[in-house]
């Protein structure tokens, strides 16, 4: 019985992905799996026993990535399964922001108690006056499961689109329409494009990439979009830029202290996934994965240890081990293997940056003394035994 323990509320139809092998249980330090959408992990105490922490979403600021590897835990995320409630949320935002929509709206409701409201509609409408999406120009940076998404739907939209991402992986090539132009200097977005969306990770590259430097390379009067992560953009720089009308507009899904009271801001409450299909959707892909690490000993997905995939297991027996990535150390536990008499039918092995995963199928079962010879190899973090 594999025991999960959910620290935050996870949608039931993810649950119910999890058969009678699996319990819930409040207890986190009994867990050898957590689920979690955005409770702060990074000061808890990891249990001993737990296996993987998946998180229902795609941003991990969350959960201490290093540490969790450092005890063998695989961390698991649910790219592309929230990406029509965000490409959604920004194509709202660009509306919002070519149309000042919102600004109409408080504006009936600050005069609706008026009896010739009508008439006043039709003579204060021209103050809310806005600009079409079609023929604009738009910049798409990084082409990930959102990216890709927005630039296609903007595309249909009539937009002239242009996608930036150096390191765009062959599923979203292949799955970007061929009308975005794909360019390969960012400055060129900056300085043709009349929209701006971001949709890359927090990195140290990537903090504050639209800052002052960033802006002045703008068409004036651009409008900037941020429903990727909030420490993208310097809000200093932004604030500047609003001010002098360099930026027309700055919507961001990430409100703080400092954006909320922004003259030229639209805020909206990160809303972007907050929606019943992509909640559903990123607790059904985050409980799939756990049930293939688990059961099979399969990694799709993580973000701290490579993917690895050797199927359904139906070999004698299987044994899968997180390690560090270091010289020798596979020779060392081919050789611990041969002395204990155990035979290695298949074997795979993948590397990401300082951490690495083997998986081995035999052709006998795995005894535990097996087990703790491997755990004993310089470098091996965890040990397990699939069957």
């Amino acid at each position: 019985m594999y025991k999960i323990n959910c620290l935050n509320p996870i949608a039931e139809v993810g649950m119910n992905v999890f058969t009678e092998a699996y319990e819930k249980v409040d207890n986190f330090a009994d867990a050898q799996v957590a689920m979690v959408r955005s409770a702060a992990m990074h000061d808890m105490d990891l249990p001993e026993g737990l296996l993987a922490v998946a998180r229902a979403g795609a941003g991990v600021n969350n959960i201490p990535l290093d540490k969790c590897a450092e005890q063998g835990i695989v961390v698991f995320n649910t790219p592309g399964a929230n990406a029509n409630g965000v490409k959604e949320a920004v194509l709202a935002g660009m509306f919002l922001a070519a149309r000042d929509i919102v600004g109409g709206v408080n504006w009936v409701q600050s005069v609706n108690t008026d009896p010739a409201v009508d008439k006043l509609v039709e003579k204060g409408k021209k103050q809310f006056a806005g600009t079409e999406l079609k023929g604009k120009k738009l910049g798409v940076i990084g082409l990930g499961a959102i990216g890709v998404r927005v630039a296609n739907a903007c595309s249909l939209l009539g937009m002239e689109v242009y996608g930036y991402d150096p390191f765009i992986s062959v599923d979203a090539a292949w799955s970007l329409s061929r009308d975005v132009k794909h360019i390969s200097n960012l400055d060129d977005i900056y300085a043709n494009c009349d929209y701006i969306t971001v949709h890359v990770p927090l990195m140290d590259s990537t903090r504050k990439m639209i800052n002052a430097e960033a802006i002045e390379k703008m068409k004036d009067q651009v409008i900037v979009l941020n429903f990727a992560r909030d420490l993208l953009v310097d809000d200093d720089a932004m604030e500047a830029a609003l001010a002098s009308g360099k930026v027309r507009r700055y919507v961001t899904d990430f409100p703080n202290a400092k954006t909320a009271q922004m003259k030229g801001v639209i805020a909206i409450p990160h809303l972007g996934a907050s929606t019943e299909e992509s909640e559903d959707n990123c607790a059904v892909m985050a409980a799939q994965e756990v049930r293939d690490f688990v059961e099979n000993g399969n990694i799709k997905n993580s973000v701290n240890y490579p993917a690895c995939d050797m199927g359904v297991c139906k070999s004698e027996g299987r044994v899968v081990i997180c390690h560090k990535n270091i010289p020798n150390i596979l020779s060392q536990l081919t050789s611990a293997c041969a002395a204990e008499g155990v035979n290695i039918d298949d074997m795979t092995n993948k590397s990401k940056a300082a951490w690495a995963y083997t998986m081995m199928d035999t052709n006998t079962s795995v005894s535990d003394e097996i087990l703790k010879v491997l755990a004993a190899v310089e470098g091996v973090v965890k040990v397990r035994k699939i069957k």
